[in-house]
């Protein structure tokens, strides 16, 4: 098992800039502002030959606090603190000691761990050692100046990192080709703002591993967690709530938006929450739409059912009502439960495992060919302009999502309800609810196009 690396610290001292530093990628949101990440954020990374995990932690207010969102984000930086092997203590180098890193440097010995204490915003090499000496006041030795923002001392706080880790085991020690498990399964749960994403993640893992309440927009970075189920790996990724642009506030909500948008383009499968309580909202629509058109495989979740009603008949007309909203996604499984009771959220996985093979689907070119006659005779493909149009053959041309090319005549005459014919015929007889893709072209050598007409030669 990787060592673990935790970097604490109270808000705005860097945290997020340096776990980036670290991670050699731009993973964690960074603003200049108070309080921006929330949850534990964690990434694989290596120094000097040895791999270890890192994890960035929201801003740790010490002392009591009523606010239920900072409780939430000092519980999850108390959980990093016990579950990792070395702890990094940020503070601000420009601001000097302030009574809030006492009492972290306090709670960090009494934690028995080992602690790097690393002193951050100290740009000017020259200067740093002094900037930092202040910092011997809170009773721990292993000082280091840094700037995270410019890469200045991460080399020494990481080779002391790397120093103090367990013994390396023989399972660590082995090439990483030996020890390289199956692709994993990546799966973004998307939604408006409050509609349980957060406590849906907790419900499947069996722990409170984000930030969860009644607030709107508790969640901002895309916080990605491993699991196993039925055997295959799985990584969701829970994102920030996404609203209408014209209700957009804050600089950092876009650039939280912008970092669920782009989680699912890393996706295989996204799960979009609705809430039971407000049927019917636009932006639902809008979301779907979004995850049909990037082509990932959707998982419809109806959450807070249990506010709503236990009845199937009830059950069965709002799915319907569901479907005819979502009619260009009638093809996505929809799903009811409660993130919060833990009622049928189960399935969500399973049904994410099923989409998963389905995306990933690849079908033999003869058994495509013989479907294309069989369809074709069933329903022969109407005139376009007033000229026959013929499907010659089919192939399947790439997975996730699947796509098939047809070659015919006139690939640019196809009708859209033919379009939509053939990708229900499909869909039919291989049993699939992912997104299709058809493209249509022509037959090498030949063209649809009529030739140009030559004006005659005055002599």
């Amino acid at each position: 098992m990787r060592p673990l690396l935790a970097l604490v610290g109270r808000p705005n001292v860097g945290k997020s800039t340096l776990f980036n530093r670290i991670v050699g990628r731009r993973l964690a949101l960074v603003e200049d502002t108070p309080g921006v990440t929330r949850d534990r954020h964690y990434a694989d990374t290596a120094w000097a030959g040895r791999e270890f995990t890192v994890v960035d932690t929201g801003g740790f207010v010490p002392g009591d606090n009523d606010d239920a969102v900072l409780q939430g984000v000092r519980a999850q930086a108390e959980i990093a603190v016990e579950t990792c092997d070395v702890v990094v203590l940020l503070v601000d180098g420009r601001s000097g000691p302030m009574a809030a890193d006492a009492e972290l440097a306090g709670l960090l010995r009494k934690s028995g761990k080992p602690v790097l204490v690393a002193v951050n915003k100290l740009d000017h090499a020259p200067a740093a050692e002094a900037g930092a000496a202040e910092f011997y006041r809170l009773g721990l030795p292993d000082l280091f100046p840094v700037s995270a923002e410019h890469a200045l001392g991460i080399d020494a706080l990481l080779d002391a990192a790397v120093a103090r880790f367990p013994p390396a085991t023989l399972e660590d020690a082995a090439p990483p080709a030996e020890r390289e498990a199956p692709e994993a399964i990546r799966v973004a749960i998307i939604g408006r703002p409050n509609v349980g994403k957060s406590t849906l993640v907790n419900a499947l893992l069996g722990e409170k591993r984000l930030v969860a309440g009644p607030v709107p927009g508790t969640t901002r970075d895309p916080i990605d967690t491993e699991l196993v189920h039925a055997g295959r790996r799985i990584v969701l990724t829970d994102t920030a709530g996404i609203r209408k642009k014209r209700a957009l506030a804050e600089r950092v909500e876009k650039v939280s938006i912008l970092g669920a948008l782009r989680s699912v383009d890393r996706s295989d499968v996204a799960v979009l929450m609705l809430d039971a309580t407000e049927p019917g909202v636009e932006q639902d629509a809008r979301l779907a739409g979004m995850v049909e058109e990037k082509g990932r495989a959707l998982v419809v979740l109806v959450n807070k059912w249990d506010l709503v009603a236990r009845d199937q008949r009830k059950q069965e007309a709002y799915r319907e009502a569901l479907k005819w909203q979502l009619r260009f996604v009638a093809y996505a499984p929809i799903l009811f439960g409660s993130a919060l009771e833990g009622r049928q959220v189960g399935k969500v996985l399973d049904v994410a495992v099923q989409l998963v093979d389905q995306f990933r689907f690849r079908a033999s070119t003869p058994l495509l060919n013989r479907l294309l006659a069989k369809v074709v005779d069933a329903h022969p493909a109407p005139l376009a302009d007033g000229r026959p149009l013929r499907l010659y053959y089919i192939t399947q041309v790439a997975i996730a999502p699947p796509t098939f090319a047809l070659t015919c005549n006139r690939p640019r005459s196809v009708p859209q309800a033919y379009r939509r014919y053939l990708t229900n015929q499909l869909r039919e007889t291989f049993s699939l609810r992912v997104p299709l893709h058809l493209v249509f072209r022509e037959r090498p050598g030949h063209s649809s196009k009529k030739p140009a007409r030559r004006r005659p030669r005055i002599r």
